[in-house]
């Protein structure tokens, strides 16, 4: 059984887009979205994935969520005829924290894999938990965007060393940095140098739910991006469509 964000009460929000962010920006992708997550960013653009009512972890819209409408269960296979409806080729399992449902997920990819064949798997995570030994040889791609202080979370819970070294060591993973000052660039830094992570492999991002946020911030990210070596990404699917479920 997974647990699925909705797009509406009891719609689970699995969509076909593009992918907005990271090493795959622009490419066409389906998207399944899980609930849950063992962190809680102060600016996450999808809090009704976690902060369901009585949830007091602080959040800047302030807002909570009622868990029976933004929550649904469904059967693995279910999910998985679902993706296979659907046209691209690129799965992106996403949330949330996807891993915290590592063993339901391997089961759905291996039911869809049945289904249609051979899919890209994409699966973006936080850093912080291990992938389930069932899932890992059906993933991909990792993107994984460790949270830094400003997300507000404790880095005893967001920055696992163990966890950055494996994923650092991993020729699938990809590392994406929210960032929403220019001093950001100091803890990413020192995360890049402690973990050897390629420079090649680290994407840098400006924090924002709206074009105009993201614009302003890219002017001076693009620079930093070019000094260090880094790649830029936007958010390519808030400028189309806006802070939106289901895009």
């Amino acid at each position: 059984m997974l647990t699925l964000a909705t797009t509406t009460p009891s719609e689970p929000e699995i969509f076909a887009s593009l992918q907005g962010e990271g090493a795959s920006v622009g490419k066409p992708s389906t998207f399944v979205r899980l609930s849950r997550c063992n962190l809680a960013c102060h600016w996450c653009d999808t809090a009704y994935t976690w902060r369901f009512s009585g949830d007091n972890r602080p959040h800047t819209d302030g807002l909570d969520f009622a868990r029976e409408a933004n929550q649904v269960k469904l059967e693995e296979a279910e999910v998985a005829q679902m993706v296979a409806a659907l046209k691209p080729d690129r799965l992106v399992l996403t949330g949330g924290e996807p891993l915290l449902q590592g063993a339901a997920l391997a089961r759905m990819v291996a039911a869809l894999k049945e289904l249609r064949g051979e899919f890209h798997v994409e699966i973006e995570t936080n850093g912080s938990v291990a992938p389930h030994p069932a899932l890992d040889p059906l993933i991909d791609q990792f993107n994984v965007s460790p949270k830094l202080a400003h997300s507000g979370n404790p880095a005893s819970l967001a920055l696992i060393p163990e966890r950055l070294a494996a994923y650092a060591a991993d020729p699938r993973a990809f590392f994406k940095f929210v960032i929403a000052e220019r001093s950001d660039i100091e803890e990413v830094l020192g995360l890049v140098a402690a973990h050897s992570i390629l420079p090649s492999r680290v994407f840098l991002m400006p924090e924002g739910r709206d074009s105009a946020t993201l614009r302003a911030r890219a002017r001076w990210l693009g620079d930093l991006c070019a000094e260090h070596g880094f790649n830029f990404t936007d958010r390519l699917h808030i400028h189309l469509w806006g802070d939106t479920r289901g895009t």
